[in-house]
């Protein structure tokens, strides 16, 4: 890649785009009902529910001064199992829902441009205590869990889908955060994209402060082999593909 073509990428990180758009034109101002707050489970999912906020006592006390100057990126996790419990707890707070306000707006742990929240959080359990090996999906309004598909194949397949970082397969469970882009695109048009990559990290940075409460690290990962992690969630890569992930364990 040459110096011009880099300069051209930084383009990206500018908010030049949003002084190009009439806003007037976005869906939202055109009168269309806005996409919902997430997938619908299919039929015949059963859901799974998750122990409820009121267990999170257990996990009060962790300084947040200390929270922030712990954090750290980890690659090497016990081979502890995490309780129900905290996993419930790790996914309440990156992606749960404070103060649902109605059918197409819901408050959450993290912020998000506009709340409109364009994710969907995914779970590949590895060694969770109450759940088979699998792939789930987090549903925030319910705060449970639907299972996408039980099979114990996905911890062999991870490697190749995030370009042979084996640490990733070695971890208890791995969140993976896909981007339903027009959930952001009804109210921004093209510049909702920019700020979809912000928002991704403060899921992350939520995720990495509540793994200090529960004794457990995180590692974001960015660099994945597109095509095969699409594949792995039975995403369809254009209206929804995988956007970040983060292998977590106790350490």
């Amino acid at each position: 890649m040459t110096q011009d073509e880099c300069r051209k990428n930084r383009d990206f990180l500018k908010d030049f785009e949003r002084l190009k758009i009439d806003f007037r034109q976005t869906d939202q101002n055109r009168g269309l009902a806005p996409p919902p707050l997430e997938k619908p489970v299919r039929e015949g999912q059963a859901l799974i529910e998750l122990p409820g906020t009121e267990v999170f006592a257990a996990f009060r006390g962790t300084d947040l001064c200390d929270a922030i100057s712990g954090r750290r990126s980890r690659r090497r996790f016990l081979s502890t199992p995490l309780q129900l419990a905290e996993l419930a707890f790790l996914l309440w707070a990156s992606q749960g829902v404070t103060r649902h306000l109605g059918p197409d707006c819901a408050l959450r742990t993290v912020p998000s441009a506009g709340c409109r929240h364009a994710f969907e959080t995914y779970l590949v359990a590895l060694r969770v205590e109450g759940l088979r090996p699998g792939l789930y999906r987090y549903l925030p309004l319910e705060h449970a869990l639907v299972c996408e598909r039980e099979t114990e194949e996905l911890g062999a397949s991870l490697p190749a889908g995030v370009l042979g970082q084996t640490f990733v397969a070695e971890a208890a469970a791995v969140l993976v955060w896909t981007a339903l882009p027009y959930r952001m695109e009804w109210r921004y048009h093209t510049a909702a994209h920019r700020v979809m990559a912000m928002d991704v990290g403060h899921v992350c940075q939520n995720l990495y402060l509540a793994c200090e409460a529960i004794g457990a690290g995180t590692c974001a990962v960015a660099a994945y082999d597109q095509e095969k992690m699409d594949a792995l969630l039975e995403v369809d890569g254009e209206e929804e593909f995988t956007l970040y992930l983060a292998p977590v364990g106790k350490v």
